[in-house]
């Protein structure tokens, strides 16, 4: 049992222990250990906690979160549990909480709002931010301008350096090393970094210290290639414009980090058929609904490859030693390919395959194909012949280790293209269709093979 005290807070235990003292509390006392955790806990930290809660204890515990932390609380949750303890508040509570929200924070949750708490929300806004609002929300959610942050520092090319010194000492903003220049029709210029601006005399024009590197983000930008853009420019904020050139915001590290970890994240999630922001403590008809669509795909592959053994019924009885080596020939296969496409994918998703680069990349998969494919089979068709007393059955079974390791590497590099091309997800049903391929070549090619040299 892991005990929380003024020297040992929720700050400094690992998450998966704060977790189990939460759980292992009950009524009362649970409610004394989350007021203790709130005490050295970041919001980070609070959010994750009440996302592991059942959702009986979870609506408890966050009436015990403090007012003015609570917008920051929800944003660092993921969508669905956000969304069921917005549904349990009162329109009273419900109301002081957009009260506080910025359009930024609205921007991230309306992607999983009914449209009527995002017009509620709106409501509790004032002009000029409802203005921001939908400015961001004619960008799509895989478009950086949907994310752009409107507090930055600008001013016009007439101010001087003075001015420029008077607003970093007055305004602290996060990630926060330039201030971005704008002529009369708000189009971006170009910017001054802080260190130049402190190095100048107060009374010298500001333009006179504009970088000549005045590179900015276009709105449209994906969110992948605006994250690596900010990797390679090494600064921790760029500016983002729209399509006439006006300044509309920026994008800081922060941010980019936590886009890319949400896309990857995201990928990872859709591999199994699931998304992002479900919840861990996902009602049960509501999450079994979900998973059963992806089951139900999943089931037809099967019955492909349980149709392709069909085939092979008879030499199947008369070798039984067939049935217990077929599950080998498709691991290896699966395993192989997955491989393949799990290093095609991140390429994919990096910018680094592209039509020069395909067939190198073929040709190199095919390679190492080929090199584990007569290792692999020559030491499982051996083992094979040795189980079962067979040689026959050991070459059989070599041949298709082979066959199916070489299918394996080619459908891992042309599956994840075939999709794109077809503006399908890789990352969501390239595993998919991968192994079904694997399966219905490796059984084909064994059985086959088999049926031809028993039969």
């Amino acid at each position: 049992m892991v005990e929380l005290n003024n020297e040992n807070d929720a700050t400094q235990l690992d998450i998966a222990d704060v977790v189990q003292l939460l759980t292992e509390a009950e009524g009362q006392a649970q409610s004394e250990v989350f007021d203790e955790i709130l005490e050295g806990a970041e919001s980070g930290t609070v959010a994750l906690l009440l996302e592991s809660l059942p959702l009986d204890e979870r609506y408890d515990r966050w009436q015990q979160v403090d007012d003015n932390e609570r917008v920051t609380v929800l944003s660092l949750m993921r969508a669905e549990p956000r969304l069921g303890i917005l549904e349990q508040m009162s329109l009273e509570e419900s109301d002081l909480l957009f009260a506080q929200l910025s359009p930024e924070d609205l921007i991230d949750w309306s992607d999983h709002l009914p449209e009527s708490l995002t017009e509620r929300a709106l409501a509790k806004m004032g002009l000029r931010q409802r203005k921001h609002f939908e400015l961001y929300d004619q960008y799509s959610d895989n478009e950086i301008g949907r994310y752009a942050d409107h507090q930055m520092l600008v001013l016009d090319l007439k101010s001087s350096i003075g001015q420029a010194q008077n607003f970093f000492r007055r305004i602290n903003l996060d990630c926060n090393d330039k201030i971005f220049l704008v002529d009369e029709n708000d189009k971006y210029q170009g910017d001054v970094r802080r260190f130049d601006i402190f190095k100048h005399d107060p009374s010298e024009p500001l333009a006179s210290l504009l970088s000549e590197d005045n590179r900015a983000l276009s709105a449209d930008t994906s969110l992948i290639e605006a994250a690596e853009s900010m990797e390679h420019s090494r600064e921790v904020e760029m500016p983002i414009v729209d399509d006439e050139g006006v300044l509309i915001g920026r994008v800081t590290l922060r941010t980019a980090t936590i886009l890319v970890r949400e896309h990857y994240e995201a990928q990872l999630m859709a591999t199994a058929g699931m998304d992002e922001s479900d919840d861990l403590f996902a009602p049960i008809v509501k999450g079994a609904q979900r998973r059963a669509i992806w089951l139900g795909i999943n089931l037809l592959t099967a019955f492909l490859a349980s149709a392709t053994i069909g085939l092979f019924e008879d030499v199947l009885t008369q070798v039984v030693a067939l049935a217990i080596l077929m599950p080998i020939v498709a691991s290896m296969g699966g395993i192989a390919g997955s491989q393949s496409l799990t290093l095609m994918i991140r390429g994919m998703a990096m910018g680094q395959v592209s039509p020069g680069n395909r067939f190198s990349l073929l040709k190199n998969e095919l390679g190492i194909g080929s090199v584990n494919g007569i290792l692999w089979a020559g030491i499982i068709g051996a083992v094979a012949a040795w189980w079962f007393g067979d040689n026959t059955i050991g070459m059989v079974m070599a041949c298709a280790i082979l066959v199916n390791m070489l299918v394996a590497a080619i459908a891992g590099v042309l599956v994840p293209i075939i999709l794109q091309k077809c503006n399908q997800d890789a990352a969501l049903s390239g595993s998919v269709i991968l192994t079904t391929v694997t399966d219905v070549v490796g059984f084909f090619t064994f059985l086959g093979m088999a049926s031809i040299l028993y039969l």
